[in-house]
């Protein structure tokens, strides 16, 4: 086959593409309950809460709320999975490969009804839902499914008539708390490495978006994972994830959600049990386009940084410098590419924009865009939501943005496009560098040397470079400062949910090696 999509040896016929995946259609809303020990559960209090799809503002339907009590129940379920002499504990690594593989089975088999959930429940474009959030998902099972018996110590050489050597050993209950934009993403992010070594989970998903978690815990006990080994508890943060970051009997805990909210997650984890925790927590990502760079190409990925998921991403490229010589150009192909922009339903396959995930951040949006321009910064395009649609809002971009401004530094967390001139290199670092969060950054060039001496001096902990989001399931992210501790992805995951135990044995005087 050639790349140019026709039959070679002389046979010029051209290939159809494949047809786009469709939405399915649901009629009711199979998984609602809470879930624990592999069973579905109704809510100790009896209280439910809506899920709203937010492009339409009609409620999907009603999910049963966990509270404290929910929490213990699933937490004492989850310890006596992991407890030794467990079915889990006793099961080699292998096996725990062969499940997790079987989870990602089971996701190419209901990629399409997961895609409409995740669509349905966030607003996001199904197409994206599917081709993004889907492929992202099935790959970090797949990835870690193949670390799972490649997890193991080492032996050292130490004075004397001594042996010594390390054991990596699961931590033991792991707490998640997840965020509304990328729920499925994301907690896979969080239960796959969990699992890969052995542990075993009580996870939160975002009351707004609760769908697609629950559906996967069906798709866990079809899977054949043991009961207890994952727990899903529906809920709200201070009742249901107050529970999870301050119990006694959570060993781990990972959180993904605002600097704001993860400064009380850590609080609540450390007055309780000192329990490890790993934050992914917000960003004021920076992208710096050299004069030099392909241009056309830097346009592209900043835009689809700064609007991709409606700018609902902790990696959104809201903060973009460029150099002045190319900057008036770089202004007018952003504001000619945004206008091409589909917004709609996200279930039809032009659209490419969808609404914000409900009326508090859409309120957030507009007042900082509001901002923007009592500041100063120029208007260039959008600037206010769209008319008669509820919850969507205009991709916006903004030129002439000064540092001191308030779109400038604080967290948007929506469709809004930030773009600012610079002189010189070592101006741009420095300024690129002065925000309190640091999770990712950009570096738009041709010259191979300036690409990797500005990715060096920029604090962020994931540096692309002539790209943007580009993420893989191999590849550690996390974050500076204020953007959170420890990473996640990647080999480096792994760490954070394995005990090292060293093990010394001293030898005889007959057995000395």
């Amino acid at each position: 086959m050639a790349q140019n999509g026709t039959i070679e040896n002389g046979d010029s016929r051209n290939t159809s593409p494949p047809p786009l995946p469709q939405p399915v259609k649901i009629t009711e809303i199979k998984h609602t309950k809470i879930f624990i020990n592999n069973e579905w559960h109704t809510s100790s209090k009896g209280k439910q809460f809506p899920t709203i799809n937010p492009a339409t503002g009609v409620k999907i339907c009603d999910i049963e709320e966990a509270d404290k009590a929910d929490v213990d129940e699933a937490v004492k379920a989850a310890k006596a999975a992991g407890q030794r002499g467990s079915v889990w504990r006793r099961m080699d690594a292998s096996s725990r490969g062969r499940l997790l593989n079987r989870l990602a089975d089971l996701l190419e088999r209901e990629r399409a009804v997961l895609a409409t959930l995740e669509s349905k429940d966030t607003g996001k474009p199904f197409l994206h839902a599917f081709f993004v959030d889907l492929d992202g998902s099935i790959k970090t099972l797949r990835y870690y499914a193949g670390w799972t018996d490649k997890i193991h110590g080492k032996t050292m050489p130490v004075d004397e008539n001594f042996v010594c050597f390390t054991k990596h050993e699961p931590i033991g209950v792991c707490g998640a708390i997840i965020p509304w934009n990328f729920p499925l993403l994301m907690l896979m992010w969080k239960i796959a490495p969990a699992l890969a070594c052995g542990n075993t989970v009580v996870l939160k998903p975002a009351e707004q978006t609760p769908l697609t978690a629950l559906h996967v815990a069906a798709l866990i006990k079809e899977a054949g994972f043991p009961p207890g080994v994952v727990n899903v508890v529906p809920g709200f943060g201070p009742t249901a994830g107050a529970a999870i970051a301050g119990h006694m009997n959570i060993d781990k805990l990972a959180f993904t959600g605002s600097t704001e909210v993860g400064q009380l997650v850590k609080a609540a984890a450390a007055s309780s049990n000192l329990k490890r925790v790993t934050l992914e927590l917000g960003g004021k990502n920076p992208c710096i386009v050299f004069a030099d760079s392909d241009l056309q190409l830097a346009v592209e990925e900043t835009q689809k940084g700064a609007f991709f998921n409606q700018g609902q991403a902790c990696t959104a490229a809201s903060r973009v410098y460029v150099q002045e010589p190319v900057y008036e150009e770089f202004v007018r192909l952003s504001v000619e590419r945004a206008k091409n922009i589909v917004i709609g339903d996200p279930m039809e396959p032009r659209t490419s924009h969808g609404p914000q995930i409900d009326q508090h951040q859409f309120e957030k949006i507009l007042a900082l865009v509001d901002s923007g321009k009592k500041e100063g910064a120029k208007l260039e395009f959008g600037g206010c939501a769209v008319e008669d649609r509820g919850l969507f809002i205009h991709p916006t971009i903004f030129s002439d943005v000064k540092d001191h401004m308030r779109i400038a530094k604080e967290e948007i967390f929506g469709p809004v496009q930030c773009i600012m001139k610079f002189e010189c290199q070592q101006d741009v670092i420095d300024r690129a560098n002065s925000s309190q969060f640091g999770l990712t950054a950009a570096v738009f060039t041709r010259d191979v040397q300036r690409a990797m001496s500005v990715s060096a001096a920029l604090e962020a902990g994931t540096v692309w470079v002539n790209c943007y989001n580009a993420l893989h399931a191999q590849t550690p992210f996390g974050g500076y400062k204020m953007s959170g501790n420890g990473r996640e992805l990647g080999e480096y995951a792994l760490a954070e949910y394995t005990e090292v135990k060293a093990i010394t044995i001293k030898l005889s005087e007959q057995l000395r090696l």
